[in-house]
């Protein structure tokens, strides 16, 4: 009975072996929680017929947006400033429109 008590006392049992109950308990959990989780996706997951149709027909390739960007004009284009987070957007939209307004007078 001694050893038990001596035993029961001891660092490794007092904190090692709830720690490894936590660790295995834990994984069995949350893989539990996890499953769960895949299967609620499965569910879900399932795509309307008539969205497919859509998809598929509006496929983008590489080549097409390829296309898009040589028909751009890259070489004229003009650095605009965001406002910063102190200043308000409206004003700052505001300024910007009425200098481009006086610019193209």
């Amino acid at each position: 009975m001694e050893k038990l008590r001596r035993l029961w006392r001891s660092r490794t049992v007092a904190f090692g072996v709830p720690l490894l109950l936590y660790l295995i308990g834990g994984s069995f959990g949350l893989r539990e929680f996890a499953q769960i989780r895949y299967d609620a996706h499965k569910l879900h997951g399932k795509v309307d017929p008539a969205l497919k149709e859509k998809l598929k027909k509006s496929t983008v390739t590489l080549e097409s947006e390829y296309e898009k960007l040589e028909k751009s004009n890259l070489d004229n284009w003009e650095n605009i400033r965001g406002p910063s987070p102190w200043e308000d957007s409206r004003t700052i939209q505001k300024q910007r429109r009425e200098a481009l307004r006086l610019k193209t007078e």
